[in-house]
């Protein structure tokens, strides 16, 4: 399971800035994807051995890991894009990954004062 997560991670570095088992909601997740740009999706992963990715979503949910890409209140978002929750599971005795993806939170309406949402901006 590492090596999908470190391929991830190879792919993202450019993007993203990833952290590992950072403190998020009611515990630790095992990897967080902050985006480059405010506009672009945020990813939250968690990784299941002999579980299910259904299950790795469900904590997610359930230890509220999203409560790192909302800001303080009263101050604009950080973070516009959309949020998703990808649980990957690996059946150790079948060496079969499985994977699902689930939008937490869509992303919030393009503004026009925002250029980097919009096309031809910055």
């Amino acid at each position: 399971m590492s090596a999908v997560v470190n391929l991830v991670y190879l792919a993202a570095r450019d993007r993203y800035r990833v952290e590992r088992e950072d403190k998020a909601g009611e515990g630790f997740v095992d990897f967080i994807f902050y985006p480059g740009r405010r506009g672009d999706d945020g990813i939250i992963l968690e990784l299941k051995a002999d579980g299910t990715p259904e299950e790795a979503i469900r904590q997610i949910k359930d230890k509220n890991y999203i409560f790192r890409f909302q800001g303080k209140l009263g101050e604009m978002p950080k973070y516009t894009g959309n949020i998703l929750a990808v649980g990957i599971s690996y059946d150790k005795k079948s060496k079969e990954h499985r994977c699902k993806i689930e939008v937490l939170k869509k992303a919030a309406p393009v503004n026009p004062s925002t250029p980097d949402r919009c096309s031809g901006g910055v």
